[in-house]
């Protein structure tokens, strides 16, 4: 079955960086999009970044550009999300998303806070 395992986060001060992984097996990797969202405490989840198949086109929230960069290594199933500059509106619980099917498939989450 689908599996998505995300990784990487943690807490960070105001201006560092993290890097998530999101490690996935049961389907065909390199034939699907794959994104990453975010939800905040009392907030709906939101799209952060997602990438084509094939790494082709990626595209960002307005809140993330510049700052973050979605990427992939279909060798790996896995897809990352480098995020630098980080600030405290960047606090949520981050999730990959395969982009199968209407509904897709998601990852159990990791928590980033950024706070000093």
């Amino acid at each position: 079955q689908v599996q998505l395992v995300e990784s990487g986060g943690g807490l960070v001060q105001p201006g560092g960086s993290l890097r998530l992984s999101c490690a996935s097996s049961g389907f065909t990797f390199s034939g699907y999009g794959m994104s990453w969202y975010r939800q905040a405490p009392g907030k709906e989840r939101e799209l952060v970044a997602d990438i084509t198949s094939n790494s082709g086109r990626t595209n960002y929230a307005d809140s993330v550009k510049g700052r973050f960069t979605i990427s992939r290594d279909n060798a790996k199933n896995t897809v990352y999300l480098q995020m630098n500059s980080l600030n405290a509106g960047d606090t949520a619980v981050y999730y990959c998303r395969a982009n199968i099917g209407r509904t897709g498939y998601w990852g159990q989450g990791t928590q980033v806070t950024v706070s000093s």
